[in-house]
């Protein structure tokens, strides 16, 4: 065979793994905006799904506590299948799994259906995510990681802003049956897509998984969850609501026995070391609780409260997505001229504030007024998330990053599905109160619990005062690495 023939064969096979190693980033991106457009489509189609069920409208927060707790108990293991398995096979599976939960959700005909469906799409959906961007990380060039990561970063701006207005409209011109079957052809372009053009083989060394530790965060979480959620939904007796909160606890503590020192445990507690990132942990757990309450609360509010439809009340979180994907140049200047503690502190009192505003609104406040409070809200909420996720993993070295990463997703999804189980839970409680004092109307029940997400989501300002007064940096692709 001639020099110019072998010449050939090697630039096709160049032309052939580049346009692989694109279609890779192309079927990453569909999974990710499946992901994140799902997080949000159904919370606009809550009321119509009640209705449909024969449930109340304030007591459907399981549907939504499924999907993100279920994405947090799943997350830990995804790195060690993918590595197990390869991230092709993974991520594969992971769209089959989510596109026949999608399917499931749509042929509920009950609520506990409906909620099993939730889980089933939850599996499927915590791997999306962290598998497709090791699979970018590892196939990637170097000069080609931070583009790549940025447009993920795009995708999932875009989920939370056509998911609300496009489940709302969805609701209303058909049903809501199919906020979930349009995952369906989704989900299958992305599966004959990663069939033929995902790369990712499994890893010739696989470190040995932590089970032990596992099976602990597991049973600590849903302890945690299910005792919050059950006052609420589950009407359970205060005294088995405490017996579970005290098992979560001793879960916990157990896993932190488990995994001082341990260097094969599933996510070390020796990052905690790291000052920001124990702050920043800590921080976002906390203020995460509120800015995972209100996408739940909002459409909810507007449609069960104010009389708007499941359309309308999407088209009002437009200005919420809109001001916070304005606001995220403003929030890197801000921290490099004043860093980090003076505007979390700063910024997580707005946002609670922003929050708790919401107590003041009434079926005579001028459209103009609810826009710019809406508007607000999201700017503020946006500059939260931004700083928080710089900050937490601003100072992990390359040896930390991933499993700091990990835990850092874990705790995301864990706070989104706290927020969302204490705002349930709040609505139950007031609905109770108002009930007694002959007020059964919906308004006074979200004010009050417009306030309570408001103070603790203030009360998170505590922890971001215990950082230096100088710390600053802003590492772009640490940002990235970890989508709001």
């Amino acid at each position: 065979m001639s020099d110019n023939s072998i010449g050939s064969q090697t630039v096709e096979l160049d032309k052939t793994s580049a346009r692989k190693v694109t279609m890779t980033l192309w079927l990453v991106a569909t999974g990710f905006f499946m992901q994140t457009l799902d997080t949000t489509i159904v919370n606009t189609a809550l009321p119509s799904i009640a209705r449909s069920l024969g449930e109340a409208p304030l007591h459907m927060q399981s549907v939504v506590i499924a999907y993100s707790l279920t994405m947090a108990l799943v997350i830990p293991a995804s790195g060690f299948l993918a590595d197990r398995f390869g991230t092709r096979r993974v991520f594969l599976a992971a769209i089959i799994i989510f596109t026949v939960g999608s399917l499931m959700c749509a042929n509920s005909r009950a609520l506990w259906q409906l909620v099993s469906a939730r889980v089933v799409q939850g599996v499927g959906g915590a791997m999306l995510l962290p598998v497709g961007r090791l699979a970018i990380l590892r196939n990637f060039p170097r000069e080609r990681y931070l583009p790549a990561l940025s447009s993920l970063a795009v995708l999932g701006l875009v989920g939370p802003l056509l998911g609300p207005t496009l489940g709302g409209w969805l609701t209303d011109v058909a049903s809501w049956h199919w906020i979930f079957l349009i995952n369906v052809p989704i989900g299958a372009i992305g599966c004959i897509g990663c069939f033929f053009f995902m790369i990712g083989k499994p890893q010739p060394i696989v470190t040995r998984f932590d089970f032990k530790g596992y099976i602990l965060l597991v049973l600590a979480m849903l302890s945690l969850t299910i005792a919050l959620d059950g006052l609420a939904e589950l009407g359970l007796q205060r005294a088995s609501v405490l017996v579970l909160l005290i098992l979560a606890f001793a879960f916990l503590v157990s896993y932190a026995l488990h995994s001082t020192d341990n260097p094969a445990s599933l996510l070390p507690l020796t990052l905690l070391k790291i000052p920001t990132f124990k702050i920043g942990l800590l921080g976002n757990l906390f203020a995460r609780i509120g800015g995972g309450a209100m996408p739940y609360l909002l459409p909810l509010f507007l449609q069960v409260a104010l009389g708007y439809t499941p359309f309308h009340a999407g088209l009002m979180m437009l200005p919420v997505a809109a001001a916070g994907i304005a606001s995220k140049r403003v929030i890197v200047a801000m921290i490099t001229a004043y860093g980090y503690r003076t505007v979390l502190v700063s910024n997580t009192v707005l946002a609670g504030l922003s929050m708790a505003s919401f107590a003041f609104v009434d079926p005579q406040q001028p459209l103009w007024v609810r826009l710019l409070q809406l508007a607000f809200f999201g700017a503020v909420n946006s500059n939260q998330f931004t700083a928080m996720n710089a900050l937490t993993l601003k100072d992990l070295d390359t040896v930390g990053a991933s499993s700091g990463n990990s835990l850092f997703s874990l705790t995301q999804m864990l706070s989104m599905s706290l927020g969302v189980t204490v705002a349930g839970a709040m609505l139950a409680m007031f609905g109770n109160v108002f009930s007694k004092h002959l007020q059964p109307q919906a308004l006074p029940v979200f004010h009050s619990t417009f306030v309570c997400v408001g103070l603790i989501t203030m009360s998170s300002a505590f922890i971001f005062a215990q950082l230096a007064s100088d710390t600053r940096g802003i590492d772009a692709r640490k940002t990235n690495a970890v989508e709001d």
